[in-house]
């Protein structure tokens, strides 16, 4: 069955997804029946091409390694440059629109415009951006669902490990009470570093050194970048309208070698926790640091490593640990959602 992309916006992670199809091509066609055609590849500043007939992703790769543009992909008959990312989502023939743009995460523009349009063409949308998902999942979930399209973003939680696909298909007939977890990478490598004795600045350089960390820290190290997660899993996963806003939030920054020492002698470990826990007096969600008790699956998930509780009434709590970043790791999560919508797609 033939799935046609349109990628609107292609940075690193579009650009890892587009290696991904080509060493997959086969193993997608042979195994799972699914021949997936990109067609259209927009990016407000690498340029834009549109082929209903597909693009060459050799030559994607090709103009993209010697000239870093799409202006120079070879012209052919049918080949349309400069369609910009709406009219791309409105008038070509793919099926689902790849949402990777650059996001304001407190907007969640211009990616829900995207996603609005997509939907009322009667096109499925998957996406990394977090904006969107924590900030407008009732209006667009509904949205999809009015024009019955479909709409995947496994990839904004925890990247290509499967933090919102486990809890909805796997552990589906579990009522699940709690959600705990480590859901930024950044935090994790620094508190890890200070618990080998190295100072939050010491621990911070080394971040931004080893790409872990960008040069502005604050969305990572103040819990925002968790704080988006939360609100997500919250929608998600619990069904809870939660808005970012209304979750406590405090980051790591003031934690001292002095904090890391203590919880040592209490045999306990720091860690940077998004939590949401439902009780009879409602839903309570927080970021924090925490002492975590070495006996927690928590406290073992060392470096820039993520990992999630899910704690459910009849399978008790189930941990799920993996890369929470990554380009190839982000490709896959987009891979995931097509192959699934792909698989729905046949029994409609």
């Amino acid at each position: 069955m033939k799935h046609r992309l349109a990628l609107i916006g292609f940075g690193g992670v579009g650009q890892g997804l587009i290696d991904i199809l080509k060493k997959k091509q086969n193993y997608l066609k042979e195994s799972l029946e699914i021949d997936i055609e990109v067609v259209a590849i927009t990016d407000i500043n690498k340029g834009s091409i549109y082929h209903p007939d597909g693009l060459d992703l050799e030559m994607v790769s090709t103009v993209m390694n010697q000239w870093g543009s799409l202006k120079d992909y070879p012209d052919y008959e049918g080949l349309q440059k400069n369609w910009d990312s709406l009219k791309t989502i409105r008038e070509s023939n793919a099926d689902t629109i790849i949402e990777i743009t650059y996001t304001n995460v407190k907007t969640g523009q211009p990616a829900i415009d995207h996603c609005k349009a997509a939907f009322q063409h009667g096109k499925n949308v998957v996406m990394s951006n977090k904006g969107p998902v924590a900030i407008a999942y009732k209006e667009l979930s509904e949205l999809a669902a009015k024009h019955r399209v479909q709409w995947g973003f496994e990839g904004t939680v925890m990247s290509g490990t499967p933090a919102i696909r486990l809890p909805l298909a796997t552990l589906v007939g579990n009522e699940i009470t709690e959600i705990r977890g480590i859901l930024n990478g950044t935090t994790n490598f620094i508190l890890g570093k200070m618990e080998e004795g190295d100072k939050y600045e010491t621990a911070l350089k080394e971040a931004q050194r080893l790409g872990y960390a960008e040069a502005d820290p604050t969305s990572d190290v103040e819990g925002y970048d968790a704080r988006y997660k939360i609100a997500i899993l919250a929608n998600v996963i619990l069904n809870t309208p939660l808005k970012v806003e209304d979750i406590e939030c405090k980051g790591i920054t003031t934690i001292t070698l002095e904090d890391i020492e203590q919880a040592k002698m209490e045999n306990k470990r720091w860690k940077l926790l998004g939590s949401i826990s439902k009780s009879t007096d409602g839903i309570k969600a927080v970021v924090q640091p925490e002492k975590v008790a070495l006996t927690d699956p928590l406290a073992g998930v060392s470096g820039a490593t993520n990992a999630i509780t899910y704690t459910c009434d009849m399978s008790g709590p189930i941990t799920l640990i993996g890369a929470g970043a990554g380009l190839i790791e982000t490709g896959y999560a987009l891979l995931i959602d097509i192959i699934n919508i792909n698989r729905n797609s046949l029994f409609h």
